[in-house]
């Protein structure tokens, strides 16, 4: 059952919160109560409305690694009833103490009757550094 969250920013620290404490109530509690909702992870399959998130994150939560992850914010536009935050995560994996290569999130959140909750999280590869680029590839400039 969806919490209630006062903003967008208070949902999307309890979204990383239920990451760190492999807590999938508090997960589910984050997402806004809609077969619409959706999270694209690396490696996964699109997964859509409750009951395949769900799925998705008791995999991941109740897996026999950890996940430490820092969130670091590139850039957010809120405007009515919908934000759309974008972040770099920096994960260590099982304790490890070299961080994994950074992803890029896109995490957006709507307001209802009962407050924010995400609707749809997705990561991507963050592009490589300068000088890593393949051969062919142009990067914007």
């Amino acid at each position: 059952m969806a919490k209630h969250y006062s903003s967008a920013q208070e949902a999307e620290d309890a979204f990383y919160d239920a990451i760190d404490d492999r807590d999938l109530d508090s997960m589910m509690g984050v997402w806004e109560d809609s077969d619409e909702i959706a999270c694209l992870l690396p490696m996964q399959p699109l997964a859509q409305g409750r009951n395949q998130l769900m799925q998705t994150w008791k995999a991941l939560l109740e897996g026999d690694f950890s996940l430490e992850i820092q969130v670091h914010h590139i850039r957010w536009l809120e405007s009515g009833d919908f934000a759309l935050h974008y972040c770099q995560e920096v994960a260590k994996v099982g304790g490890q103490t070299q961080p994994q290569p950074p992803v890029y999130a896109t995490n957006l959140y709507r307001k209802g009757p009962d407050g924010w909750h995400l609707i749809l999280h997705q990561n991507s590869p963050a592009p490589p550094p300068p000088g890593m680029v393949p051969p062919g590839m142009q990067m914007p400039q």
